[in-house]
Parts: structure tokens; C-alpha cells; sequence
């Protein structure tokens, strides 16, 4: 991974083509979405909720949404804005209601492990308090076990020479919650350092 790049907003949109927020959505409703870390967030606040599994490129969802019996979904804000469709988004979910996916809105560039020049060139483009935050993300994910559909959730956030990270894990049905939260000095061995403390005191809490 030789640069990560500045992160754009990691949240998640909420679209909604009746205009609803998630809060008034009605009683019932489906919701699109075929993410275990979007749906057992969603269930965590609204139970009452249908979940649906929704796929396809981002326009896809969209159209999906409109007209195929979905009455909203839950996409990532990066992904709509590098796509100019930030229109079809109701709202913003804020972090308290849908922690983003570890490493969400970041974009991360693989070159050759022994190409040390091609290395250097990309280096130019790192932003080192993005990796920093999600090294410590993929860290928390990688300590727990959890793969990209497990219902976990992460951001690290770098502030005052300290980095910052915020875990919750949810039981698939969003009835039980585990939430950690814990801040570091900055150092060479912070993200690991951190993820990994965070991990095991997730672990602790069940």
C-alpha cells in the first residue's frame, strides 16, 4: 500500500425518493442495502425496519430504489460526490446513527513490493493522518477477525497529536451493540498499537 490519499467524507448518505428521513420513515419500510455493517445499524434504531439486499453500481441502487419497491437506501457520501450525485441523497446520516465501513472514503494505491522506484513516486501523494487513521481502522477489523461483510464498523480521526478511533460492533439484527473508543499519541506504532487495544477491549465488552 504505498499511499493513501486525503480522505474525503467518510459517512454514509441516506436516499430516500419520498424525501423521508430514517427517523419518520414509515413503519415497515424496505430498506436496500447488502451490507451487514449498513443493516444491523439501521436495526439498531429502526427494528421495525425490512432490510432488502440491493446490488449494482451506484446509479443502479439509485434507479433501484426509485422503482423497484425499495423505500431508501444507504450509500457512501465519497462515492456519490466523485460521482456529481450528491442530489439523489436525502441526508447525511450523522456517525451516532452509522459509523462508516473501515477505510471508508479512502483511497488506497498498490504498487509492486519491490519497486522502489515506482514506491517513491506514490509516496508523493500520501497523507500521512489519513493512514495513520486507517491503519488503525483496518487494524481494529483485522484484530477482530472480520472480514468486509461483518457487521463492524470504524474511524480513526488524527487531532491535536493524537490519533483517535471509534469501534462498534453489532449483532446482524442491531440488537446488541458493542462501542469503543480510546486516543493515542501519534508514534510509529500508534495505528497498530491502537487497533489492536480497541479490539480487545471490544472483545472484553462481548
Amino acid at each position: 500500500l504505498g499511499a493513501i490519499t486525503v480522505r474525503a467524507d467518510p459517512r454514509d448518505a441516506w436516499v430516500c425518493p419520498a424525501g423521508h428521513s430514517l427517523a419518520d420513515l414509515p413503519e415497515g419500510a424496505v430498506v436496500g442495502t447488502s451490507s451487514l455493517r449498513r443493516a444491523s445499524q439501521l436495526l439498531r434504531v429502526r427494528p421495525d425496519l425490512t432490510i432488502r439486499s440491493i446490488r449494482g453500481k451506484v446509479e443502479t441502487r439509485i434507479e433501484k430504489t426509485a422503482t423497484g419497491g425499495y423505500d431508501a437506501t444507504v450509500l457512501a457520501v465519497a462515492g456519490l460526490a466523485r460521482l456529481k450525485r450528491m442530489d439523489d441523497a436525502t441526508g447525511i446520516l450523522d456517525l451516532d446513527t452509522m459509523l462508516p465501513a473501515p477505510g471508508q472514503a479512502a483511497l488506497g494505491v498498490q504498487v509492486r513490493a519491490d519497486d522502489d522506484r515506482v514506491g517513491r513516486l506514490v509516496a508523493s501523494v500520501d497523507h500521512a493522518p489519513t493512514r495513520q487513521a486507517v491503519e488503525a481502522e483496518r487494524h481494529f477489523l483485522t484484530a477482530l477477525g472480520g472480514g468486509c461483510s461483518a457487521p463492524i464498523a470504524a474511524l480513526g480521526t488524527v487531532d491535536g497529536g493524537r490519533l483517535h478511533l471509534r469501534g462498534r460492533v453489532c449483532s446482524v439484527d442491531g440488537a446488541q451493540t458493542v462501542e469503543v473508543e480510546h486516543a493515542l499519541p501519534l508514534g510509529p506504532t500508534v495505528a497498530h498499537d491502537l487497533g489492536h487495544a480497541l479490539a480487545k477491549a471490544a472483545l472484553a465488552d462481548g
